[in-house]
């Protein structure tokens, strides 16, 4: 059996970090994401979903994220219940995240632009890792030495040409 969900969207609030009472970190958060279709009128509307993530990942969401960021989110639903203080069943729906994707830097202004890096934290209790926002020095060098630096625009975005490409050369 498969439980499997991957979701991109943005942040609702900002993000509420809690710990256990066995100091195990727990942060939860809302995503907004949008459906691939318009309503009657017209209008996009959105999924509100909630998130649940832990340990140093928690941390790590808390500290990087906050109402607005583009976030991926990959992980499992998970169903739950408990009794509110009236004394009635309270079912929850939520995503436990085993990882979240930053896919913008935090207040950046490349990201309205249009040039998004992504920055990914893996899940778990060994990942200690701070979020990577740019290309690496590797990556910088070989561009620098490169004559032609790779592009992460369309090369065929501002260009009205059709396109020559032979039937042998597609794949299906």
């Amino acid at each position: 059996m498969i439980n499997r969900v991957i979701l991109v969207g943005r942040l609702t609030k900002n993000p509420e970090l809690r710990y256990t009472p066995n100091g195990v970190a727990v942060t939860s958060f809302t995503i907004a994401v949008d459906r691939p279709f318009s309503n009657q009128q017209g209008e996009r509307e959105a999924d509100f979903i909630p998130v649940v993530v832990w340990r140093r990942q928690a941390e790590n969401a808390a500290n990087y994220l906050a109402k607005g960021s583009l976030t991926g989110v990959d992980g499992r639903i998970q169903t739950r219940n408990y009794e509110n203080n009236e004394g009635r069943r309270v079912y929850v729906t939520e995503v436990v995240a085993d990882s979240v994707q930053f896919l913008e830097p935090k207040g950046s202004r490349r990201a309205a632009a249009g040039d998004n890096y992504g920055a990914s934290m893996p899940a778990g209790p060994t990942s200690g890792s701070t979020p990577n926002y740019g290309p690496t020095d590797s990556q910088q060098n070989a561009a620098s030495r490169d004559q032609n630096p790779p592009s992460f625009n369309d090369p065929f975005a501002h260009d009205s040409k059709p396109i020559d490409i032979s039937d042998d050369d597609l794949p299906f």
